[in-house]
């Protein structure tokens, strides 16, 4: 009896304990979750910056930690993240509906068209729920005996970020030379395979860009090798397989840090072409392929403001330069003339109306792509009769790019079109008759139609009378130009880069709720040629953030979208161009989503050894300078932050970036935070294993899409 009675004063006991431990369980996650809903502050600890006379105080200059190891400021990143998964718990379903809409789209066993170089044609698979591409090749274009040169998906297992480049096999087609990086800093490891062994070589080059280019005795491989402070690619090396890289030897190294430093291979195959590119100034230097030991020259001596790229056909260079061409022309010489620009040649000559943007020689064609009016032009024409034709596409609007193009003697051009309702597809171009022969067009599963779909593109009047070009595209059904469309715009605006009209599958989950998608082709760009980007850089900066908001406001004055129902975007520079458009015009826009967004300019560019400063100085210009430096400091986000109103605003970033590092937008957060007056939503979600290009593989990016759509869509719900 006594021993029963024992036992159930023990069960009586346990019982309690398993009670008060479940309450105490149940209280701490209460308060965990209270916690999370709870918008992270953080601390202040005061840092003076003092230039020009003039000083700033930074509260969270704490937060920079280039080993991204300090233990607090890892803490503060998960709270961030803890809270914008709470706030938006409620979306999660919202989220996976989008998610497996767009993957619904997305045929799973897709594959690449060949493209071919020297005796193979070489492509990529995407097989079932793969995250990555087998890359494979074939001795002809139907692929009828493929063999695999690399799986990423078996390499990507044991590694929660995985990233390969470079791809590039050796002129015998024996080896495959490919970089890996596993941090996402884009620092890479470059690795050889035997290809018909299935075996790695012993060689590792370490430190580089991740790409190589070989010599013609398939034995010499040329790299650049990158400062791991700056991550500046500024060293070529010259290795020799089964050597080791400590022997290997410097064939160049690029002194001024205002310029960046890349590596290609002639067209002919009988150079090694080193590129020298700052903002404002380009050349390259030469290499004999042939040659184990050759040293280069520099193809002409480098000038300030003189941009200029070359390619090699035969015994001629044609030159694609911006000399006494602000809108660049085609040039040749001959190679006797090396060195010698005095010799040089208009092949297309310079026009003030129209941009040349590119041009691909073969044996007896010139082929070559120029801007009009925004609109990008491709002419055909043959070099022994001077017969010319431009090709012709049916959208009003497009996208157009020449891609592997690696022979020179071919009888066809390959193009890549896309437009707002047309995927992308691909072209072989007969260079003789002109005839486009559709290789492949991308695939959209489900119920898509194009005719359901309608893209426009218009004119709005900037403050300062400048038109600014818009491309837009909504779905027929769902616009009524009545002012009630909720509006997504989105710009970059920053380097030239143009962004023409694309096909998204993405992007069809926000047309088919009703959304009209803008993007603003705003200065900074070259979307009207070299003045449109001359006119929204360094001291001209400021265009580039009031056409945005001018297009903003024209486009609902004109009905595109509701006033109360606009939201914009933009990642890198354009996360730039998103924090100084809330700080100037909060009130037009309902959300904000900036990504990797670069908002500390002025620290940043007072900074030489933060990756990338000391190449951008051309582009933003140089803060030590105090015209510089009291301009940038008049629209930096991070210091122009206000006492005021912001919407809602959703910012991520990735803790290994190596462009934007993390703790930029940490800190616009926090200031954010201590500054806003409003009760809008700010969420900061860091992924803890990506850098500036996002996760790695084809499935996790479109969690990131859904993220932000679900964040707008939202908003939206709740207006």
């Amino acid at each position: 009896m006594s021993l029963i009675l024992s036992k159930t004063k023990l069960s009586l006991i346990v019982s309690s304990v398993l009670l008060i431990a479940a309450c105490s369980n149940q209280q701490n996650e209460a308060t965990n979750t209270m916690a999370d809903l709870t918008a992270p502050i953080a601390k202040k600890v005061p840092h003076k910056m003092v230039i020009h006379n003039h000083t700033r105080v930074d509260d969270y200059y704490w937060m920079r930690d280039d080993t991204r190891t300090n233990p607090e400021i890892l803490a503060h990143l998960d709270a961030e993240n803890n809270y914008t998964t709470a706030q938006l718990k409620h979306t999660e379903a919202m989220q996976e509906q989008i998610f497996q809409e767009i993957k619904d789209r997305i045929e799973k066993d897709d594959n690449s068209v060949p493209v071919k170089s020297g005796d193979f044609y070489y492509s990529s698979q995407m097989q079932g729920e793969n995250e990555y591409p087998i890359h494979v090749r074939s001795s002809d274009f139907t692929g009828s005996n493929l063999e695999v040169l690399l799986d990423i998906n078996e390499l990507a297992k044991a590694h929660d970020y995985y990233q390969v480049s470079g791809l590039n096999a050796s002129p015998n087609g024996k080896l495959l030379a490919y970089g890996e990086d596993t941090v996402s800093r884009r620092i890479y490891t470059i690795l050889f395979k035997d290809i018909s062994g299935n075996t790695l070589l012993d060689d590792k080059l370490e430190g580089t860009n991740g790409r190589v280019v070989w010599g013609n005795d398939n034995k010499t491989v040329y790299y650049i090798k990158k400062d791991p402070q700056t991550l500046l690619g500024y060293q070529v090396f010259r290795h020799t397989l089964g050597s080791a890289q400590a022997n290997d030897e410097m064939v160049y190294e690029e002194n001024n840090k205002a310029y960046y430093t890349s590596i290609s291979k002639s067209k002919d195959d009988s150079s090694v072409f080193i590129w020298h590119g700052s903002t404002e100034a380009k050349g390259v230097s030469v290499i004999d392929a042939n040659n184990a030991k050759a040293l280069p020259k520099k193809f002409i001596e480098r000038e300030e403001g003189h941009e200029y790229s070359i390619s090699k056909a035969n015994d001629w260079y044609y030159i694609k330069t911006n000399w006494k061409a602000n809108n660049f022309r085609l040039m040749k010489v001959h190679k006797k003339h090396f060195g010698d620009k005095t010799q040089w040649q208009d092949v297309i000559a310079a026009n003030d109306a129209v941009k040349l943007e590119n041009y691909e020689l073969f044996t007896d064609h010139l082929v070559y792509q120029q801007r009009e009016n925004g609109i990008s032009r491709v002419t055909i024409q043959q070099l022994s009769t001077g017969k010319k034709q431009q090709l012709s596409f049916n959208d009003t609007a497009y996208s157009l790019n020449m891609y592997g193009n690696n022979e020179l003697d071919t009888p066809s051009l390959r193009l890549y079109y896309a437009s707002f309702t047309t995927p992308g597809t691909h072209y072989d171009v007969d260079l003789t008759s002109f005839k486009k022969t559709q290789l492949k067009q991308t695939k959209v599963l489900g119920d898509f139609n194009s005719n359901n779909y309608a893209s426009e593109r218009i004119f709005v009047k900037a403050r300062d009378g400048k038109k600014v070009p818009v491309s837009l595209v909504y779905r027929k059904d769902k616009f009524k130009k009545d002012g009630t469309n909720p509006l997504y715009q989105y710009a970059y605006g920053s380097y030239g880069s143009t962004i023409d009209p694309y096909f998204s599958v993405s992007r069809l989950s926000l047309l088919d709720r009703g959304f009209v998608y803008a993007i603003a082709h705003i200065r900074g760009s070259e979307m009207l040629g070299r003045p449109w980007y001359e006119d929204g850089k360094k001291l001209t900066k400021m265009n580039t953030f009031t056409d945005f908001i001018d297009v903003t406001k024209n486009l609902t004055a004109q009905g595109y979208g509701d006033k109360n129902k606009v939201f914009a975007a933009g990642g890198s520079a354009g996360g730039l161009l998103m924090g100084a458009v809330v700080n100037m015009a909060p009130e037009l826009y309902k959300g904000i989503a900036a990504a990797v967004p670069f908002v500390d300019v002025v620290t940043t560019m007072l900074d030489e050894s933060i990756p990338l400063t000391t190449n951008e100085f051309k582009e933003w210009g140089n803060p030590k300078e105090k015209a510089y430096y009291d301009y940038m400091l008049s629209y930096s986000p991070y210091d122009q932050v206000k006492v005021q109103n912001y919407p809602s605003i959703l910012v991520t970033t990735g803790l290994h970036d190596s462009q934007v590092q993390y703790f930029e937008p940490m800190k616009w957060v926090a200031k954010l935070r201590d500054y806003k007056t409003d009760d809008n939503v700010l969420l900061f979600k860091t992924d803890m294993e990506a850098g500036h290009g996002g996760a790695s593989g084809r499935f996790k990016r479109i969690h990131e899409t859904a993220l932000e759509y679900s964040f707008f869509i939202d908003l939206l719900n709740k207006s």
